[in-house]
């Protein structure tokens, strides 16, 4: 259970990486990452590279129904193509944990042509903020 009272399922896979599962949402991680009990709570914390921890506080389910509101989804699943990463993001000092959401997007070009894209969100794993958004135009 996390600190919001949501329910997170970890998962250890080969490879050194890790599943979290909250909800319908399935994020993959291969960054080290440790728990501490508080009370009936559990408190997921990951290790950056500057040396410094830092708490996932939220689970991906919310950090991908963000993401998806952004890039205008309707649905985010492993089924669609859609991947969630927990990863570190930035440098020296600015390095946070953020969810890496990537989606391929049905587009239309120039109104006509009916294409693929990919799309990509960052979400702070600790405030739930949006960090950065990208689209190929």
């Amino acid at each position: 259970m996390s600190e919001n009272g949501q329910q997170l399922q970890v998962q250890e896979q080969s490879n050194n990486r890790l599943q979290l599962k909250s909800g319908d949402a399935v994020a993959h991680t291969s960054m080290n990452m440790t728990q501490e009990q508080d009370q009936n709570r559990t408190r997921l914390k990951v290790q950056l590279s500057n040396g410094k921890n830092a708490e996932v506080k939220v689970m991906p389910d919310a950090a991908s129904e963000k993401a998806m509101d952004r890039l205008r989804l309707r649905v985010c699943s492993e089924d669609t193509g859609c991947q969630i990463e927990l990863k570190e993001v930035g440098k020296g000092e600015q390095a946070r944990a953020a969810y890496e959401v990537k989606a391929q997007k049905e587009a239309k070009v120039l109104g006509l042509f009916r294409t693929r894209m990919q799309v990509q969100a960052q979400v702070d794993a600790e405030s739930g903020e949006l960090i950065k958004s990208s689209k190929p135009w």
